[in-house]
């Protein structure tokens, strides 16, 4: 019976799993956009940013990792004066009952290739939230930062890393995002 369970729980993360994969596999008009035409913009140029049609304020994270370990980082920023992005972050297949950390670098070269090295973990606003996971190695943790120091328009290549909060091995990581400040 506990068989048929897991596999029954198996069967909705699966799609969930293939569904944020196609849809990340979706190119934009932002995608076309040659490398050149990017490194003319810098990180505070605000003469180029963003409208409603080309909007990057959001993201669909995806983290991959040795065998089936899978994360997701839905990066939301709202149309607000505060300038928060929330950080729902889901981990799945890693150590049972383990302490994780969400880490996450930036640079101004907009490329599309991710070479920030000075990593930042996340959690609640300035303090680092742990992700700790269940007997079956799955985690919720929603988590935030404030931008509000940040100029609106301001654009940079992003990437993200999930580690063990014991020894800071790198557990799973992301693609390179750009993401421009609302």
């Amino acid at each position: 019976m506990k068989k048929l369970i897991t596999q029954l729980l198996i069967i909705p993360f699966s799609i969930i799993i293939i569904a944020f994969t196609i849809s990340s596999c979706k190119k934009s008009n932002e995608d076309l956009t040659t490398s050149s035409d990017l490194s003319k913009n810098s990180a505070t140029t605000l003469d180029n940013a963003p409208t409603p049609a080309t909007p990057n304020f959001n993201l669909e994270v995806i983290l991959r990792g040795e065998g089936n370990a899978f994360g997701l980082v839905k990066f939301r920023q709202d149309v607000d004066a505060a300038k928060v992005v929330t950080l729902t972050t889901w981990v799945h297949d890693l150590l049972p009952n383990h302490e994780y950390l969400l880490q996450r670098a930036v640079d101004t070269n907009l490329d599309g290739n991710c070479t920030g090295t000075a990593w930042l973990t996340l959690g609640q606003g300035l303090q680092p939230q742990s992700i700790i996971t269940d007997a079956k190695g799955t985690a919720n943790e929603l988590l935030f930062r404030d931008l509000s120091a940040v100029p609106s328009g301001a654009t940079f290549d992003i990437h993200f890393q999930i580690i063990d909060a014991q020894n800071s091995v790198v557990v799973l990581t992301s693609n390179c995002y750009q993401y421009t400040v609302r």
